[in-house]
């Protein structure tokens, strides 16, 4: 009995032993939603072992919202745009990445290294970005002289443009026209751009972010404000579209990895990681989500039709004209949604 008695404990110990580290054996990752592909993460856990436990956000702020409500969220790998790393950073929300874990990171772009949202890029891996600009078709529009977010103020564009439906991304329009950086948190200069963009709402003709791509496509929008990646992913079956870099002035948007500093499974979210950063899988991901990738390597494998592409890989000198997004803090981000409603209400 004794004998029986040790065995079964025996038994019922190792059970045990296999259920804690099934648990430890995974990586909970919080991501944009449908930016990493279902292969991809059958993949990596086909070669690991270790299971992705996935959940998604539809914005920066309910990311932010969410990491904030309870102590420890439970999120190895978080993906915020690059002003939430910068927020996230400076509350000490984040770990300091070990790059001797990342063998993976020299694959990637060096513009999108060490930017002002993250300096010496301690915290964060670019993955995937994208350019703010003007779209027009030019079937509508066949001598277009419009290089500018200044020439959208021209009265013949009445109630025409679309205009995405977010107040940092329409705020930045109107401080660039004013001179002013995206990231300015100046009150009286955030007054002057709200004032702006009241001159400019009779030319407004809808605000949207989730239908940009059927939008233009139907043509139901021939000008206006969109993101490169959906202009991209329209122009493949609307070969009437066209995307135009605003001169010396765009918004450069990133979306990157960065893992929490109370990261439960620290070592598998580098993993994970180091993995998203191989090339072929880097561009698995950018060709399922049409959307360009910060991994020069895998840029490099890409479709000519793809990395020759302007609309999704500008040159370098355009590049340079653009900013990146900073942290603008609470004060001013209160300024844009109180503008921001009374700019949609009319007032």
């Amino acid at each position: 009995m004794t004998k029986f008695f040790c065995f079964v404990m025996a038994l019922l110990a190792c059970f045990s032993a296999q259920a804690v580290l099934a648990a430890d054996n995974v990586v909970n990752v919080f991501t944009w939603a449908e930016e990493i592909p279902h292969s991809v993460i059958v993949q990596f856990e086909k070669e690991t072992g270790i299971k992705v436990q996935y959940a998604s956000f539809d914005s920066n702020e309910s990311m932010y919202a969410k990491l904030r409500a309870v102590k420890n969220p439970g999120y190895d790998l978080v993906e915020p745009s690059s002003y939430y790393i910068d927020r996230l950073r400076h509350q000490d929300m984040l770990l300091k990445l070990d790059k001797s874990k990342l063998s993976n990171m020299a694959n990637l772009d060096p513009f999108f290294l060490n930017q002002a949202y993250d300096p010496d890029s301690q915290y964060s891996v670019p993955f995937i970005w994208g350019v703010t600009g003007i779209f027009l078709n030019k079937n509508y529009f066949p001598n277009s002289n419009i290089n500018d977010w200044q020439d959208l103020l021209d009265k013949k564009y009445l109630n025409q443009l679309l205009f995405l439906d977010d107040a940092r991304e329409v705020f930045s329009i109107a401080m660039q026209m004013l001179g002013y950086s995206i990231n300015d948190n100046n009150p009286q200069h955030i007054k002057e751009a709200y004032h702006k963009l009241k001159s400019l709402m009779p030319n407004v003709k809808l605000f949207n972010n989730d239908a940009i791509i059927s939008i233009l496509i139907d043509e139901d929008a021939t000008i206006g404000m969109a993101w490169n990646g959906d202009l991209y992913k329209a122009s493949r079956e609307n070969s009437n579209l066209a995307f135009v870099y605003p001169k010396n002035h765009f918004e450069i948007w990133v979306d990157n990895f960065a893992i929490l500093k109370d990261a439960p499974h620290a070592e598998n979210a580098y993993k994970f990681l180091n993995f998203l950063m191989r090339p072929d899988v880097a561009k698995t991901v950018s060709l399922a989500i049409n959307y360009s990738t910060a991994n020069l390597a895998a840029k490099n494998l890409m479709p000519e039709e793809v990395k020759n592409n302007p609309a999704l890989y500008p040159s370098l000198a355009v590049l340079h004209q653009g900013e990146f997004e900073t942290d603008i803090g609470d004060q001013a981000f209160g300024l844009f949604e109180k503008y921001w409603e009374q700019l949609k209400m009319g007032a």
